[in-house]
């Protein structure tokens, strides 16, 4: 029963020293640390963006209107080369092919825009409005 007690006894003077220890770590740290004025006020600022898409809508344009047939009609199938030289030419013109079996009154030219999917092409955009009805964009991957 004695060593019972003089085990809680010892328990207990020790939690004490341990509270104290600490509390006395805590005065001389809050001694030390500047106070957070001093601290915001020589600390550099930083901006921070949010990544996050925003909400707002980005004006849409209405699609093009829809052609009532392609019979006597110029459809121009362009391959941009987005997969390479010959990505989406070949496509093209198996379309084309079909398209005039299927639509014998039908005009396809198919061609490349000049330079890289990612340039553009005044010169091409001109005529295919001033000569053409429709067109074909060719994307293949």
């Amino acid at each position: 029963m004695k060593a019972r007690i003089s085990i809680s006894r010892s328990l207990l003077f020790l939690a004490v020293l341990v509270f104290i220890s600490l509390s006395s770590i805590a005065e001389s740290q809050k001694k030390t640390a500047p106070s957070r004025d001093s601290k915001s006020a020589s600390a550099p600022k930083i901006s921070v963006l949010n990544p996050a898409a925003t909400n707002t809508m980005v004006p849409r344009l209405p699609l093009a209107p829809r052609l009532g047939s392609l019979e006597g009609k110029t459809i121009y199938m362009v391959d941009i080369g987005w997969g390479g030289p010959e990505a989406g030419f070949d496509v093209l013109q198996v379309i084309s092919k079909r398209l005039a079996q299927d639509i014998p009154g039908i005009k396809t030219i198919v061609m490349r825009k000049r330079g890289s999917y990612m340039t553009d092409d005044p010169d091409l955009w001109k005529e295919i409005k001033a000569k053409g009805h429709a067109a074909i964009l060719g994307l293949s991957c």
